[in-house]
């Protein structure tokens, strides 16, 4: 597949930024998110048929996304220094680009993460040579007619939640809505400072130097989509309800997380070099409901705290006890849970607290992020809803999962070391209730 950039160009947000909000406050969770780049990707079939519709295209998302920077100034600014972003309008670039020959189907059928690598505005783990907030790129596939729109966000700012809402305000400026109705609440709040909530700390080496260690990037790393069907996911989910004694049953995410979690432990019992007596699973959980009061759901910045739960590895793998395993980790983070945990700026005392044991030789740290009931199937600038949407990611041992097209499965990407994928792979749980490379289009 053979991909050209045209153009590259920076969009500034279409009204300067208020004097009083020139300078935006960090969070402690902000901080230990680090400053990567993270990619979704929304694919549109016959979008474009022509070089003029292609121009009127590039025009209206830029002129959108222009409008988007006004109430997202952070996102056209620069971070300053651990604690701030600098909302000085530098911009956000916005790169146009045309794939002449191939079809987008080409992509979407057989996914690699090569393939999907193109369509960034920059690769995995590439420096930009501008230190951007977001950056985007259009890529018009002139063969079929299809698009596909990458948006790479700062972590530092952004979780999926406020990527989510960025494209959901994208696209109300682009369909010309009137930003002022109620059906528009996602314009409001845009910009809501968390620092209070969760005050900074002076940490930088905790934040950037255990987690990049323990999910560093590798060449030795693979990643592979696997399809969980909404039918197969049901039944997984009344198996584990009718099992449990408790009265607990799974969500989708904790359905699908125990079976990943389930393939990882399976790849340990069968390694040569085995030594890990248990496995850690991390699960980012949004915090915006969870406090009292509520966050308003639009509120940008890593509004996200980590669920935490070790796993033993036993001989027999039972999926219904790692599920409500992992769901106990997620319903322990509430309001009062939160309040201790950052009273007093005791964060990283607290923090260190909970990882104490886990970062030895007899753990395997898993990371799942869910990106699931988000309305990212829902973005129509005006040609449509997307046909497919996805990420593309390279770090060692973890799963980030989405919705599938028709909202009832899920599609997990998982990166592991090379010599576990093929393990992962003929897994029984996987082999069972998952698939690989399904044609969406």
């Amino acid at each position: 597949m053979e991909i050209n950039n045209v153009s590259s160009e920076i969009i500034k947000p279409s009204s300067p930024t208020p004097q009083h909000l020139k300078t935006h406050k960090l969070s402690v969770l902000d901080q230990v998110a680090g400053d990567s780049l993270f990619p979704i990707i929304l694919f549109y079939p016959q979008t474009c048929s022509n070089n003029t519709s292609l121009n009127k295209t590039s025009d209206l998302l830029k002129r959108s996304l222009s409008q988007t920077l006004t109430l997202y100034h952070p996102f056209a600014g620069r971070l300053k220094d651990e604690f701030s972003i600098d909302c000085d309008d530098t911009g956000a670039i916005f790169i146009e680009a045309r794939a002449a020959a191939s079809d987008m189907s080409e992509i979407v059928k057989q996914p690699t993460v090569d393939m999907l690598e193109q369509l960034m505005p920059y690769k995995l783990n590439e420096k930009p040579s501008v230190a951007v907030n977001l950056a985007a790129k259009v890529t018009y596939f002139e063969h079929c007619g299809g698009m596909a729109l990458c948006v790479c966000f700062s972590h530092v700012i952004a979780d999926i939640t406020t990527a989510a809402n960025f494209i959901k305000t994208w696209v109300t400026f682009a369909s010309g809505s009137d930003t002022s109705s109620e059906d528009d609440d996602v314009i409001k709040h845009a910009v809501f400072g968390c620092s209070s909530i969760f005050p900074p700390q002076n940490f930088s080496s905790f934040s950037r130097n255990v987690i990049s260690e323990n999910h560093s990037n590798s060449a030795e790393i693979l990643t592979k989509r696997f399809i969980f069907d909404g039918d197969k996911i049901a039944a997984l989910k009344e198996k584990m309800g009718s099992e449990s004694s408790s009265g607990y049953h799974p969500t989708r995410v904790e359905a699908v997380s125990a079976i990943i979690l389930g393939g990882i432990m399976s790849v340990e019992k069968q390694a040569d070099d085995f030594n890990h007596s248990h496995l850690v699973a991390s699960i980012a959980v949004n915090l915006r409901n969870r406090v009292n009061p509520p966050i308003p759901e639009q509120s940008i910045g890593n509004i996200v705290q980590a669920g935490i739960a070790k796993l033993p590895i036993k001989k027999t793998i039972d999926y219904r006890n790692l599920a409500e395993t992992l769901h106990k980790s997620i319903e322990k983070i509430n309001d009062e849970y939160l309040r201790k945990f950052h009273a007093d700026g005791e964060f990283l005392s607290n923090m260190n607290d909970v990882l104490e044991g886990l970062f030895d030789k007899n753990c395997r740290w898993f990371t799942i992020s869910a990106w699931c009931r988000r309305p990212l199937y829902e973005a129509d600038f005006g040609w449509g809803k997307p046909a497919w949407v996805s990420t593309v990611m390279k770090h060692k041992d973890v799963a980030v999962l989405l919705d599938s097209s028709d909202g009832k499965g899920i599609e997990a990407w998982v990166a592991l070391p090379k010599k576990d994928m093929a393990k992962f792979e003929q897994d029984s749980g996987i082999l069972r209730y998952a698939s690989i490379d399904t044609s969406l289009i």
